[in-house]
């Protein structure tokens, strides 16, 4: 449905598009980052601790004229609380993001993102086997180039951390509570499904990477939804207890975005403090020691 809006507001929606955060009246996009979790073993229980997550990424997509780039920075505090409900452990997370994007050649816009906070909670179900449910909410911000109404997020994870091994598929399910922002932009609903698959051998992590994503039907208007499947892989390295992760990824498939990204993403896990009793040796990630 055409819409009359200002060079500005062009500028926005176009931006919004680049990032794959936000969405224009036409085109939607997930309030979580497709693949922010890969790497991750989001399924697996943490140490009791309070950690630092920050995940830099920096990303080319090839839209027509001119390539639009996008740098989204997500810092997470992490607690993994020794209070279990459930037979599972209670974790909290809290993500405060910052992004900047340029829309095909465009000036940069930045700035502060929807800030997550969540619960989790993790079973550990022996075997080296986790799974996770995580619940959540994105608050609503004014930052006009970006996502601004508020959802839930639930997230649904499975992983397996034996034998050096992290195989964790995660499931990212978003719900939106008004599906127009105040300025029209429509936001569908959204499934993300982040997916690892690496081996640690000494303090180094090597593997394979994946993540797709995708709008939802909303029942409103003529939208275009937007998808992709994107693939790359991971090296990581633990220096002792700060671990050092980095992936890079390619989109295989796309649809409504404008073009195939290549992104570039680093990590860096920081324990503010942990029950060493539960952290392994020359781990590459953190992850809590399963039981036998």
């Amino acid at each position: 449905m055409p819409c009359r809006t200002s060079k500005a507001a062009r500028l926005g929606l176009a931006a919004a598009c680049a990032l794959g955060l936000a969405c224009s009246a036409a085109q939607g996009g997930s309030a979580a980052q497709p693949g922010q979790t890969v790497g991750l073993p989001t399924g697996a229980q943490l140490p009791v601790g309070l950690y630092l997550v920050n995940l830099s990424s920096f990303g080319q997509r090839e839209t027509w004229p001119l390539r639009s780039e996008s740098n989204v920075n997500l810092p997470t505090f992490a607690w993994s609380t020794p209070w279990n409900l459930a037979d599972a452990r209670l974790q909290f997370f809290l993500t405060q993001p910052v992004a900047a994007a340029s829309a095909r050649g465009a000036p940069y816009q930045s700035g502060i993102g929807q800030p997550l906070l969540a619960a989790q909670l993790a079973w550990d179900l022996g075997n080296d086997v986790g799974v996770s449910y995580l619940f959540g909410g994105y608050l609503p911000i004014e930052t006009r180039f970006l996502t601004q109404s508020a959802s839930l997020s639930h997230r649904f994870a499975v992983s397996y951390t034996g034998d050096g091994w992290n195989l964790t598929a995660n499931l990212l399910y978003g719900l939106f509570l008004e599906s127009r922002s105040p300025l029209g932009t429509l936001y569908p609903d959204y499934l993300n499904l982040d997916l690892t698959a690496t081996r640690k051998f000494g303090k180094w992590q090597v593997g394979a990477v994946a993540f797709g994503s995708t709008d939802l039907p909303t029942g409103i208007g003529s939208p275009r939804p937007q998808g992709q499947i994107a693939a790359g892989g991971l090296v990581g390295y633990n220096f002792g207890p700060v671990t050092l992760q980095a992936y890079l990824t390619r989109d295989v498939v796309e649809r409504n975005y404008g073009g195939p990204e290549t992104r570039g993403w680093l990590r860096a896990i920081v324990p503010f403090y942990q029950d060493t009793g539960e952290v392994e040796p020359n781990r590459a990630l953190v992850t809590r020691r399963q039981a036998e």
